[in-house]
């Protein structure tokens, strides 16, 4: 009974010593001796997954059980790891480590208790070892496949990208996709295949160390992160979730935090039966009660929450374990509970005093071999991504050298540790090192297979360097992606009026527009063919059909224009046109052959003729490899927008006649937008062929067309890749120029746009709507002036360089509000909601990260610099427009207005809300066309419309012969949902978008259709509540 057992266990399998676990005691101290007699068996689960069974006295603590699982895993910092167990009302609690283990698990033959993550800490950099980083990101693995961790398509699709990397290495699409079939790492894993595969393809070189710190560093910026949710209701009955993470406590509203309360906030923390109950210290400035109270669900479950609430307190904010309180004579009252283990900041010091030595060990489910670091120099916390310590770095203890936990060793005499034998917990590539040897043998020691394979990943890991984490490298944080409500506005003031007819929600949406579809006329509807491929096939038609139209925008609306006037040089007519009537012939002839194979896919015409028609991808592969003769031209559009920018900025009169071509109804977006079409196109192909190639079995006859047409694509896209980025900037630039008024150089080389949107700033008149402007190098300020073009009056400047930016809602007492400190001028604003309010925080941190990395300070952007070190009540001249603007602003757009009211700054204005570069160009990504039935909320009949969706809207035509549409509907802060039964809308493939009080219905004619329409509205719905992933200029995944 004195000795272990020797079989298979994690710790040997990871190439580990036996025995050689380190305690959770500091240096010095004494475990407490084990309690002798009889030994029960107890099933860990380990985070790969696998089971072992550890035997334990039956009167043992449940620190030693936790103990044993840490030696047996050789883990330095196991002090973030617990153990949990569903009690016997299968309550899921975590183990005390200070009670006897009989008394918590009751029936432990009957229990598997799981080894987890407990403690989340605030950065990953604060785990010293690769060991404990591999096995945080395991639990990141298993909270993404059983939902716990919430996120948008996006950041999952990243997380992903991550795992595959340190699991298989390198991209390989066949081996990815291969991979990827036999592993599902969330739910609904299938519509992300291609985007997991993008992301990983820019992941050469990063080894599995690399992949792990990179996945925690995207998965620690996810507000789902670490947390677990537990149901309560507050006093009003309302139903919420609490949660405890490092910072203190959270309440949720669904899956979206509506409150926090921060340690330090936090005077003290009880319950009463099913009452949990917080105690604030006093502020003046708080609109809270001294005391809150949540009902939950239970007494047992009352205080499992507040135990947990306690651990996290200790474990985090204290500088060492509490001491036990002195036991009550005659009678205790209350809770002995106590926090036991060592704290945060014991672990840290612990380590960074290299009290431990490091041990290689080998990942489950990796092909590529991992081994820890031996150095003794310990990782500093705020070092880059660390590196993977090749094969030769393997360093010997030397004689003598001891194990820190050598202390624990007697305790581990009492127990035994045995591997469960069911093949479906073992792991073919996690092998036992030889018993016998030394701890210096088995230090260096490397199986010769495992020798052979290093060998030949040596040449992939040796040169890879670690990736600077970017403040921007990530898309979206939010981890539901759904619109702010309507409803979250700081003041009447700062939504337009309800009752008034706003141009942003299309008056021109009549039942009369177009012929209306009965129900009758239901059986007459065209039945599709059911192949997925053929709808693919269609959408590539639908939309080549808008493209063309974009196309005639230029070469037919604007050039009959331009000739009838003398407004344009001849160098630069010569340079737009003739660049893009080729486009338009070739593509005119593209469209006629798709639709001619279409037909007969549908068998409309030429039925006596035999053949395989039911393909596309030989029509693609024969015209994409025809585009590439065009590809000159397509060079020169990034150079004719360049020209055609400088040539208005040169010349008053062509600046007023290509804004007067802008008021045309055909002209229904910038016309710089026109002039990237053809770039934005080639990357709607190269999506299309993807789906495609994703849905055909590699033996279809259509699958090598495809692949090969994907492949000649990419190399055009790669190629036209730094071009678009800098295009699409420039171009945004250009027409915010447009927009604002007050301006000397908005457009130099280097600036970049990142957002822009509708906050409050806190003035002498209290809070007054502005639209706010952030580039990488300064934020911009205005208002709504009574102009006839509807711009936006500059009102003051803040440089991003030395600039700091702090939370000050106790300050001011206004919700979600911050103050901006620059080296001349401080502002504080509020923005309309949490969500949107974190969204400008991240931003303007990456901005102000930007800027202090270049030169220094940049020159001044405004006309007449504003006023310095304004306080709120000294602002009341410079903004003395306020109240009467902001009425007149509601209004102004219902005028017949020479410039354009419907911009995205405009939407953004009256809706709330804000938009960043990263959602301009997911929304070049998601373009569609095709017909939709429409129905309004009252209306019994359906119509049918030709739709577009482009540029966060949607516009309608009447059919997609028409030059210009009938009326356009802006999707930002729309909400987009499937109808309820207690609508009555009972016809398939049905969606409903609504804000406010307007509804509207659409119906698409096919599965495939319904979901690409509810994909790409989706990305125009919830970009207000997206936030980055990846900086704008990753955003292009080709």
């Amino acid at each position: 009974m004195g000795e272990i057992e020797q079989k298979p266990t994690p710790g040997s399998r990871l190439g580990a010593p036996e025995n050689s676990g380190i305690s959770t005691l500091e240096r010095g101290q004494k475990p407490p001796s084990a309690p002798s007699g009889k030994l029960m068996s107890i099933k860990i689960q380990m985070l790969d997954d696998t089971q072992e069974a550890f035997e334990v006295p039956q009167r043992a603590p449940g620190k030693v059980l936790l103990d044993a699982v840490c030696n047996h895993l050789n883990l330095v910092e196991g002090d973030y790891f617990g153990l949990e167990f569903p009690d016997h009302k299968k309550i899921t609690v975590w183990l005390d480590l200070l009670k006897p283990i009989v008394k918590q698990i009751r029936r432990p033959k009957h229990v598997v208790v799981k080894f987890v993550v407990k403690f989340f800490p605030p950065d990953h950099t604060q785990l010293q070892e690769e060991l404990t980083r591999y096995l945080f990101a395991l639990q990141v693995k298993q909270d993404l496949a059983h939902g716990r961790l919430m996120c948008n398509d996006t950041s999952a699709a990243l997380l992903i990208s991550h795992i595959v990397q340190s699991e298989i290495g390198d991209f390989d699409e066949a081996l990815d996709r291969e991979h990827l079939a036999k592993n599902k790492y969330i739910p609904q894993q299938d519509a992300l295949e291609d985007k997991i595969m993008e992301f990983h393809h820019n992941h050469i070189g990063q080894t599995p160390a690399e992949s792990d710190f990179q996945l925690l560093e995207v998965a620690r910026r996810l507000e789902m992160y670490g947390i677990r949710l537990h149901p309560a209701k507050d006093r009003e009955g309302t139903k919420i979730n609490l949660a405890v993470a490092n910072t203190g406590i959270l309440v949720f509203q669904g899956f979206t935090k509506i409150n926090a309360f921060n340690w330090a906030k936090v005077r003290k923390l009880s319950f009463k039966r099913k009452r949990f109950l917080i105690k604030l210290r006093p502020d003046v400035n708080s609109s809270y009660q001294d005391t809150l109270e949540f009902l939950m669900a239970s007494r047992d479950f009352c205080k499992s929450f507040w135990k947990i609430c306690v651990e996290h307190h200790a474990f985090f904010r204290l500088f060492e374990e509490p001491k036990p309180k002195p036991k009550p004579v005659l009678f205790s009252r209350g809770s002995s509970f106590r926090f036991s283990g060592r704290t945060q900041k014991q672990v840290l010091d612990y380590v960074k005093e290299g009290g431990h030595k490091k041990v290689q060990f080998e990942r489950k489910h990796s092909k590529i071999h991992s081994i820890r670091s031996l150095a003794t120099h310990p990782t500093e916390p705020n070092s880059e991504v660390p590196k993977q310590s090749p094969k030769s770095a393997s360093l010997t203890f030397g004689e003598g050298a001891s194990s820190p936990g050598g202390q624990s060793c007697q305790q581990g005499k009492e127990l035994k540790v045995s591997a469960e034998e069911p093949g479906s917990h073992q792991s073919p590539s996690l092998k036992r090192s030889p018993p016998g040897n030394t701890l210096a043998d088995r230090a260096t020691l490397v199986p010769q297979e495992e020798e052979d394979e290093e060998e030949a990943v040596k040449d992939r890991i040796q040169p890879s360097k670690p990736q600077p984490l970017q403040p921007s490298t990530e898309l979206s944080i939010n981890s539901q992606g759904g619109a702010v409500p309507a409803t979250a506005t700081l003041s009447p003031n700062l939504s337009p009026d309800t009752k008034q007819a706003s141009p942003l929600i299309s008056p021109l949406l009549s039942d009369q527009v177009c012929p209306r579809t009965d129900d009758e006329e239901e059986g007459r509807r065209k039945r599709f063919p059911a192949d997925k491929a053929y709808h693919i096939a269609k959408e590539v038609s639908t939309t080549e059909r808008t493209y063309l139209k974009d196309l005639e925008v230029v070469t037919s609306w604007f050039q009959s224009t331009v000739s009838k006037e003398d407004a344009m040089p001849e160098t630069l007519k010569s340079l737009i046109f003739l660049n893009f009537e080729p486009l338009h012939k070739f593509h005119t002839n593209f469209l006629k052959e798709i639709e001619q194979r279409l037909a007969l896919w549908e068998g409309r015409s030429n039925a006596h003729i035999r053949g395989d028609y039911q393909r596309i991808g030989d029509v693609m592969l024969k015209n994409i490899q025809g585009m590439k003769h065009l590809a000159p031209h397509l060079w020169k559009h990034s150079e004719a927008l360049e020209a055609l920018e400088n040539a208005i900025k040169g010349s008053r009169r062509l600046e007023h006649f290509c804004r007067d071509f802008e008021q045309q109804k055909v002209c229904y977006l910038p016309l710089n937008t026109f002039l990237l079409r053809p770039l934005h196109r080639l990357m709607h192909y190269k999506q299309v062929l993807e789906r495609l190639c994703k849905h055909h079995p590699p033996s279809h006859a259509d699958f090598r067309d495809c692949r090969a047409a994907l492949a000649e694509i990419t190399e055009m896209v790669a190629q036209l890749h730094g071009t678009m980025i800098k295009m699409e900037n420039c171009q945004k630039l250009h027409e915010l120029k447009k927009d604002l008024i007050g301006i000397d150089n908005l457009v130099t080389p280097g600036r970049e746009f990142i957002r822009l949107g509708s906050l409050s700033k806190l003035s002498g008149k209290g809070l007054q709507q502005r639209m706010f402007f952030l580039f990488n190098d300064v934020l911009l300020y205005t208002s709504r002036g009574l102009t006839a073009s509807n711009q936006f009056k500059v009102h003051g400047q803040l440089p991003l360089y030395g600039m700091t930016m702090e939370e000050s809602e106790d300050e001011w007492g206004v919700p979600h509000c911050l103050t901006l400190r620059g080296q001349r001028q401080s502002i504080v604003v509020a923005a309309s909601s949490r969500a949107e309010m974190e969204k400008w925080v991240e931003d303007i941190q990456m901005a102000i990260d930007l800027a202090e990395k270049s030169s220094g300070p940049t020159a001044e952007v405004l006309a007449s610099s504003p006023p310095d070190n304004k306080s709120p009540d000294e602002a009341t001249a410079a903004d003395q427009e306020s109240e009467d603007d902001l009425s007149a602003s509601r209004t102004s757009l219902e005028r017949q207005a020479p410039h354009r009211g419907n911009t995205m700054v405009h939407v953004c204005w009256h809706r709330s809300t804000s938009v960043s570069m990263v959602d301009f160009s997911v929304a070049v990504e998601n373009q569609l066309s095709g017909n939709l039935l429409r129905k309004f909320k009252n209306s019994n009949g359906w119509q049918k419309l030709w739709v577009v969706f482009t540029n966060f809207c949607l516009f309608f035509y009447k059919s997609h012969q028409d030059n210009h549409p009938l009326a356009s509907l802006p999707l930002l802060g729309y909400s987009l949902t499937i109808p309820s039964e207690s609508e009555n809308i009972h016809k398939d493939y049905v969606f409903k978008l609504h804000f406010k009080s307007h509804v509207y219905y659409f119906r698409a004619e096919s599965e495939y259709t319904f979901e690409r329409w509810m994909e790409v509205i989706r990305s125009a719905t919830s970009s207000a509540s997206r936030a980055h992933l990846l900086s704008h200029k990753e955003s292009h995944m080709y």
